[in-house]
């Protein structure tokens, strides 16, 4: 367990290479670009072990392309932010900026609500949310097994709630533009949690350093 929680810390702080570049792209970049995602996509489903092969196939399309419509969005944005940065009056600016990125997001809740829709059609509840934590890095699990092994006497209702927040977490976090905002996102509701967890009565340092002495013990032994 003690692997799981240091992995959370060092995806939180390091992350992984981003898939957005806010760039205009050439033939050929964009042609490396969909090796790049398709193969990523290629692995979450590989990860599932899907045995209907013309299924795998199809899955693994639509998350490419999820990709794909992702980084548009996302470089759309950025561009028009940038344009906007730097040619127009400071005052005009501002509103511009809050206007395309309220465009931004909109497009980015209609392009998820289709693509969970379209993943719902090919796999089960449970094998979507696969998928949701393969483009995620798998940090729902990872951070709620270290908050089980830090905490083990959460009550089921405090489980739940834990859960709750990191799933919320993960859905703004699979329509995020690179890793680091992935990250961002669950660190925000990992600070909700912890919040939570301290008004209902727990010493998180308190917990952190028993969990902690508990491991060593552990290690000792073996």
């Amino acid at each position: 367990m003690k692997m799981y929680w240091l992995l959370f810390g060092i995806l939180l702080t390091v992350g992984v290479p981003a898939f957005s570049q806010h760039i205009k792209k050439t033939k050929e970049e964009e042609a490396a670009y969909f090796n790049v995602v398709n193969q990523r996509a290629g692995k979450i489903v590989a990860s599932m072990k899907l045995a209907d092969s013309a299924k795998a196939k199809r899955v693994q399309s639509i998350i490419a392309q999820q990709y794909q419509d992702l980084n548009s969005i996302h470089e759309r944005r950025d561009a028009q932010l940038k344009a906007v940065k730097s040619g127009a009056e400071e005052g005009k600016a501002i509103l511009s900026k809050k206007s395309i990125e309220e465009k931004s997001d909109q497009d980015l809740s209609k392009l998820h609500t289709k693509y969970v829709a379209k993943l719902s059609a090919e796999l089960t509840p449970a094998q979507v949310d696969q998928v949701k934590d393969g483009m995620t890095y798998g940090v729902v699990p990872i951070t709620y097994k270290g908050y089980l092994a830090m905490l083990p006497d959460l009550a089921e209702a405090q489980k739940a709630q834990i859960m709750t927040w990191l799933v919320e977490a993960r859905e703004h976090a699979m329509d995020a533009g690179s890793s680091e905002k992935k990250h961002q996102w669950f660190g925000k509701y990992k600070g909700k949690i912890n919040n939570y967890l301290s008004a209902e009565g727990y010493d998180l340092k308190k917990a952190g350093d028993d969990w902690a002495k508990r491991q060593k013990a552990e290690a000792s032994a073996n």
